[in-house]
């Protein structure tokens, strides 16, 4: 099959919504105005869940998140009921697009996309993502690349820790990552040799994360004018000002350019206390209730949970993952497997019945994994569930005053994730946009038929 393109650069930016990227603040992002005004987009619908990770390793690879065994950022070791892993890059193995340049000769250069650490060996240069512990971990491809990098910009920055009170420190750090992030990834196109090259800044979804009220005046927490109302809008000035930068140095003619995200942002109008809801319902039993009758948040891992006569649990997060406490699974299993169906659809359908704290109707999803993926492999929970078609997220906390908590559990968070990113791809010599709606596993296919690549892949080529 025939080359459509010379290159392919892939501008990754997490979290970034259709909304805002492509209509409230497009009259102020000149540069990237310019490449949609160029190109096919439109709105991205995003993996269930909509979580960083999986949705990358989706992107790359096509496959679903039941098909690479990661529903999120922790999952929960097999045999346990607390203990947990952490998604790594050799969690990864169905080939990635770059897996199958790298079979056609094409060289790669990947900057940040999750998850990449520890980095692996690539056919080009590998940086590894968000997840990496600090820059004395190892987290270059090669080894050498790091010191290039630090005698660049001095300390790398991998993440920012945006769940703080003190958000000057977040927003003056996040600057800095965002500005040193882009001097590396300018300083790769013209220094290294590549064909691919696919960098994910994860600053968007730190910036919505902390700083969604002070700007959302529809937000429930929104403190009226305030001295961050403009952060949001200033970092995507920013970015803008950098992807401009960045473009300069791209000869139009032979790449293609691609901007996606991996999922959206909205308001987060709480979270709701799912193990406290459970043991409401009998579901969750406990030998220290009046652990939760002291006025003070507890974690789940400080009950004395009898689960000789607990049905379920949950875990928290921006949607939850319940576990039916599953007999011959799960330590204290209590759930024969000839119930095990029907047990799950009674949670299921309890939880479809939560409501609001105004006794308003919430639209409570529900996903079983083996019914949404081809197959789920690996650690998976019984049920995905979104609270409100994820207006609200879960908290896996306990002994709070009530199930509806006003602000997220496990630090100052005012934003949730929505379904739907972006895409966004220009071609050389396009003149004039095309809107298109497409699913996040139409990324792959696309990418690979660039290069004239066709693999089998769930997704299709938009080209």
């Amino acid at each position: 099959m025939e080359e459509l393109v010379e290159k392919v650069f892939v501008i990754g930016l997490d979290s970034a919504p259709p909304e805002l990227l492509f209509n409230r603040f497009s009259e102020m992002l000149p540069n990237i105005r310019r490449i949609l005004s160029m190109s096919t987009h439109g709105p991205m619908r995003s993996t269930v869940p909509a979580i960083t990770i999986p949705a990358w390793a989706v992107m790359v690879t096509g496959k679903t998140p039941g098909e690479l065994g990661l529903y999120g950022f922790r999952h929960r070791r097999e045999g346990t009921y607390n203990e947990i892993w952490i998604p790594h890059s050799m969690a990864i193995k169905e080939p990635t697009v770059w897996d199958y340049l790298a079979e056609r000769e094409r060289r790669s250069i990947l900057v940040g996309i999750p998850p990449s650490y520890p980095p692996r060996k690539v056919k080009g240069i590998m940086v590894s993502c968000f997840l990496t512990p600090d820059r004395s971990s190892e987290y270059t491809y090669p080894p050498e690349l790091r010191g290039e990098i630090e005698r660049l910009v001095g300390e790398y920055i991998f993440d920012v820790v945006f769940r703080k009170e003190d958000r000057d420190e977040v927003k003056e750090r996040l600057w800095e990552m965002t500005r040193r992030r882009f001097e590396v990834i300018r300083y790769l196109i013209e220094e290294k040799d590549w064909e691919y090259f696919q960098f994910v800044e994860i600053g968007l979804d730190r910036v919505h994360h902390a700083f969604w009220k002070y700007f959302d005046e529809n937000h429930h927490l929104y403190p009226g004018r305030n001295a961050y109302e403009s952060v949001i809008p200033d970092y995507y000035k920013l970015i803008d000002e950098e992807i401009g930068k960045t473009l300069k140095l791209i000869d139009l003619n032979k790449t293609a350019i691609l901007i996606v995200s991996d999922h959206g942002v909205k308001a987060m109008k709480g979270a709701f206390a799912m193990n406290q809801w459970m043991i409401e319902e009998g579901l969750l039993k406990v030998r220290n209730p009046e652990l939760l009758k002291e006025g003070k948040q507890v974690r789940f891992e400080e009950l004395d949970v009898d689960w000789s006569s607990s049905k379920a649990w949950a875990w928290g997060g921006y949607y939850s993952r319940v576990f039916i406490n599953l007999k011959g699974r799960d330590p204290e299993g209590m759930v024969n497997e000839r119930e095990y169906d029907k047990v799950r659809d009674e949670v299921a359908d309890l939880i479809r019945g939560i409501r609001g704290p105004n006794g308003e109707k919430w639209e409570n999803k529900i996903f079983y994994p083996e019914l949404i993926y081809p197959k789920a492999i690996g650690d998976r929970p019984d049920m995905l569930v979104y609270l409100d078609d994820l207006n609200w997220r879960a908290a896996g906390t306990l002994g709070h005053g009530t199930n509806y908590l006003a602000e997220n559990d496990t630090g100052p968070d005012d934003a949730v994730h929505s379904e739907y990113g972006v895409f966004s791809l220009y071609l050389p010599g396009s003149e004039g946009a095309n809107n298109v709606e497409l699913t996040i596993y139409d990324f792959a296919p696309t990418v690979l038929k660039l290069f004239g690549i066709e693999v089998p892949l769930r997704g299709r080529s938009l080209v």
